[in-house]
């Protein structure tokens, strides 16, 4: 069982629309909660973004929940090295603090839109975080909602 903890700590139930673990990416379907709102945020357009704009990593780093890091895109269109994370499409490379538990997280420029999903880090480097643009994901949510996968 999935369990997705809301910003005001209410905890609901998920399922697993589908997945891709090449891109570390997960599509969940969770129900209204009873109260509150379900707030969502806008998602940008990642074709846009420029080396030095300003972005936050909003995620769950080492259990640390609701934590925010703010930097810069230090690169767009990068590549990972080779190795076992390696994906075979272009990522934004920022310099925002990635830790274990960020990942999934949203990439957010100034203007409160979601530019990306925080992915990954290269072990040992300091300060380097990569996000899967949000175009890329944008394509990927049919496919995840039709195959699953």
């Amino acid at each position: 069982m999935i369990v997705v903890t809301l910003d005001d700590g209410t905890t609901v139930s998920a399922q697993v629309v589908g997945a891709d673990p090449i891109y570390d990416v997960a599509l969940l379907k969770i129900s209204k909660p009873k109260e509150g709102v379900l707030n969502a945020l806008q998602l940008g357009d990642s074709d846009r973004l420029r080396v030095g704009e300003e972005v936050v990593a909003i995620g769950n780093p080492l259990g640390l929940d609701q934590s925010l890091t703010r930097g810069v895109v230090s690169a767009i269109n990068r590549f990972l090295p080779e190795s076992y994370v390696t994906m075979e499409q272009p990522l934004i490379q920022m310099d925002t603090p990635v830790n274990p538990g960020n990942s999934g997280g949203p990439l957010v420029n100034r203007c409160g839109e979601v530019v990306g999903i925080t992915t990954s880090v290269i072990p040992g480097a300091q300060n380097i975080g990569f996000s899967i643009p949000i175009n890329m994901a944008k394509l990927l949510v049919p496919q995840l909602i039709k195959d699953g996968r």
